[in-house]
């Protein structure tokens, strides 16, 4: 049987976060190990149960949720941050990529969304919803070493199978699928990951991605 996914739930809302917490419940292959508005206490037992998600909520009204990103994605990186409660013009999606976010929740999710997020999430999936795609490319786009990403991926020395991993990154891709679609071994694509986010001067998987497509290179690469 397969282990189910481990979350961790924190939100200052009392109602949101209870009702969210009694939704997770109700579907089967999910175990809610703490559900908090404390974030010390939340924090402690990210550290001490290293659960495969944490859902944090946006508007915490005492914290900062872009520095609590930071810090999960530091001390527990094997915790997967998914960030909930965002609107389609949120200006700092690129920021909580940088931070360490791996997916996003939009304010208006459908239950399936919800549920898709997380499970692709936890597999190892970078997930940005498509309403937040566009703000996240145009942050990307001004950010990229002050000029054209199509010029600088034109500067830059990349492999062929550097492009190819690219290109797949840029469809949402995990390295596990990255691995299975070029029939080679997952390390090998971690190695050929870690060599373009140097060579581009990005931070992470999903900054590549919004990078290939301000700079043309293809359709909508993220799951709903």
């Amino acid at each position: 049987m397969t282990a189910p996914i481990t979350l961790v739930l924190i939100d200052d809302n009392r109602l949101l976060r209870e009702g969210i917490a009694a939704m997770i419940h109700t579907q089967p292959g999910f175990t809610v190990l703490a559900a908090s508005a404390d974030v010390d206490e939340a924090l402690r037992r990210v550290r001490e149960a290293r659960p495969d998600v944490v859902l944090l909520d946006l508007g915490l009204e005492d914290h900062d949720s872009l520095s609590l990103t930071a810090t999960v994605h530091g001390e527990v990186p094997a915790a997967r941050v998914i960030v909930m409660g965002l609107l389609p013009v949120h200006e700092d999606v690129a920021a909580y990529v940088r931070a360490g976010a791996s997916g996003f929740i939009m304010k208006d999710a459908s239950f399936e969304a919800f549920f898709s997020t997380i499970r692709a999430v936890a597999g190892g999936a970078e997930v940005l919803p498509p309403a937040l795609t566009n703000s996240l490319f145009a942050q990307i786009a001004r950010n990229a070493a002050g000029g054209s990403p199509s010029r600088l991926l034109e500067a830059v020395r990349l492999t062929q199978r550097e492009r190819q991993v690219v290109g797949l990154l840029g469809e949402g891709l995990s390295n596990k699928e990255i691995a299975t679609r070029l029939h080679i071994a997952v390390h090998t694509v971690k190695s050929h990951v870690h060599n373009v986010l140097e060579k581009l001067a990005l931070r992470s998987r999903l900054e590549v991605a919004a990078f290939t497509h301000a700079a043309g290179g293809g359709g909508t690469p993220f799951k709903p």
